[in-house]
């Protein structure tokens, strides 16, 4: 099995060119580390934290004791997170996901250790049992309970163009499955689909989790669930970030499968009552200037009198949606931040728009946006964890207005 090693950052992806997935695949490394080298960083990083509490006050007592707990709140990680591969929530490696979780506790300890200076050591010693605790209550919560439920959004959406006397169209939007193994969220989303019957299935992209696109038994588990969507007018689907979705790979993917994968191309569906809806589908290239162009010379071809569903990857092409008059964009990406902060919201959505639409429902001029807080979790080192982002399907209701 090849896990969270084989990395690829083709030309074709912006984003694999950016910051933060230079971090990601850094933080990534040790992933090939023997465990007893990860377990000797971390010894180091408790006692780094330990020598912040020894020179306020001298106690080598109170050091000694900060570097054991630290280390134990470190082992206590491991544990939650080698837990999740049996439960069939996630398959990564903790390896890759140790050190993004350790850094912070280690900063939290030093922080508070440097507070010692001024504050009581018993108030300060409460502080770092609270605030490490805490870490691993929202570890526990994120990690275990809530990508272990898949909601299924429901949303109303009208359409000028929609002929009075035609009877609703369902449409089940998925996004972000971010496969590495057959999990719990796979089966729920086929238990909603035989229980909701849509009439039509779209897919926005990213079948593979980042750590497991070039595993074949992630390929193949992935094709084995593709294969059981299914929906009386058909399943189709666009490609999602092309770091994740390696083109020469994913399309292949689909030739032995009974979906419409569309690539920058216009197609119309027909129900047999004459119902008809025309999917625009494009690739996403994360290059705003370009996939706008092509969205342009796509729109400019699609019959005025007929409800048009834009199928893209990310949110970045909504100001352009508006203008041309779409009338409905499904998209996902952002995994709605994928961690929240009440009040706050998302810390990263890894588009350029920022926080403009992270997930949910959004209307501007004609044109309904829907972003999915997708299904599955991001890869590479990203802890798999959501907070405050649940995974998500949407079954959307298209009406006359």
């Amino acid at each position: 099995m090849i896990e969270d090693q084989l990395i690829y950052s083709g030309p074709r992806d912006r984003l694999a060119r950016g910051r933060l997935h230079k971090v990601m695949v850094t933080l990534n490394a040790p992933v090939r580390w023997p465990a007893w080298q990860i377990l000797l960083l971390a010894l180091l990083l408790g006692l780094l934290a330990g020598l912040f509490w020894y020179f306020p006050q001298g106690d080598s007592e109170t050091a000694v004791g900060i570097a054991v707990l630290l280390g134990l709140f470190f082992l206590g990680d491991i544990v939650i997170l080698s837990f999740l591969p049996p439960r069939r929530i996630s398959f990564g490696s903790w390896k890759a996901q140790f050190f993004p979780l350790a850094l912070p506790r280690t900063l939290a300890a030093v922080g508070i250790g440097i507070l010692s200076f001024w504050l009581p050591q018993t108030w300060a010693f409460g502080m770092f049992l609270a605030v490490q605790l805490l870490a691993s209550v929202l570890l526990i919560w994120g990690a275990h309970v809530e990508p272990a439920s898949l909601n299924l959004t429901h949303l109303n959406v009208t359409s000028v163009k929609i002929p009075p006397d035609w009877k609703p169209m369902r449409i089940l939007h998925i996004s972000d499955l971010h496969i590495e193994r057959f999990s719990l969220r796979e089966e729920m989303i086929l238990d909603y689909m035989d229980e909701q019957q849509p009439d039509i299935i779209l897919i926005t992209g990213d079948y593979l989790n980042l750590s497991f696109n070039l595993d074949p038994e992630a390929y193949f588990q992935a094709q084995q669930f593709l294969s059981l969507l299914s929906a009386p007018q058909g399943v189709y689907a666009v490609l999602g970030t092309p770091t994740v979705d390696l083109w020469e790979l994913i399309e292949p993917l689909f030739e032995e499968l009974p979906i419409t994968l569309l690539r920058d191309q216009r197609f119309e569906v027909q129900w047999p009552d004459s119902r008809r809806l025309t999917l625009l589908g494009l690739d996403c290239t994360h290059n705003i200037e370009q996939d706008a162009q092509r969205l342009a010379e796509l729109a400019a071809g699609a019959p005025q009198s007929v409800p048009e569903v834009l199928l893209y990857h990310s949110p970045e092409l909504m100001p352009q949606a508006v203008e041309l008059g779409i009338d409905l964009y499904l998209c996902g990406h952002t995994h709605g931040g994928q961690v929240r902060v009440p009040v706050i919201g998302p810390l990263l959505t890894s588009s350029d728009l920022g926080r403009d639409y992270v997930m949910g429902h959004y209307q501007a001029g004609q044109t309904d946006l829907y972003v999915s807080a997708g299904v599955g979790l991001e890869g590479l080192s990203a802890p798999r964890v959501r907070l405050l982002a649940p995974p998500e399907i949407t079954l959307l209701t298209l009406r006359p207005q």
